[in-house]
């Protein structure tokens, strides 16, 4: 037995879209997670005299700790562009797929 309310939403075009949107976009950030993490120790494998490098002369800060605080820096960036998006674009989308919905199931 289902609700007649999902099985509205799921009949509804614009939630196969949605999903398929949301799907795509959050694919594509963790492709990029993966791919800056990835380099990185790639980075540190094949190529280790790169970040033993000083940014400064006579300082213990080196090119591989400000890449790998970069890392976390950029993660958090990532974080944010589909949480906005989220809140802006897929949740208002989501909310109207719902109200048509239950309009039908009424």
């Amino acid at each position: 037995m289902s609700n007649p309310l999902y099985e509205n939403i799921k009949r509804d075009p614009r939630y196969a879209q949605l999903v398929r949107e949301r799907g795509r976009f959050a694919a594509t950030l963790a492709l990029l997670v993966i791919a800056v993490f990835f380099a990185f120790v790639l980075l540190v494998a094949f190529v280790p005299g790169v970040i033993a490098l000083r940014l400064v002369e006579g300082s213990n800060l080196t090119l591989g700790v400000a890449l790998g605080f970069s890392q976390f820096v950029f993660f958090c960036l990532l974080t944010w562009v589909y949480v906005r998006r989220a809140n802006s674009d897929f949740d208002t989308r989501n909310a109207q797929i719902v109200a048509d919905a239950l309009k039908k199931a009424a």
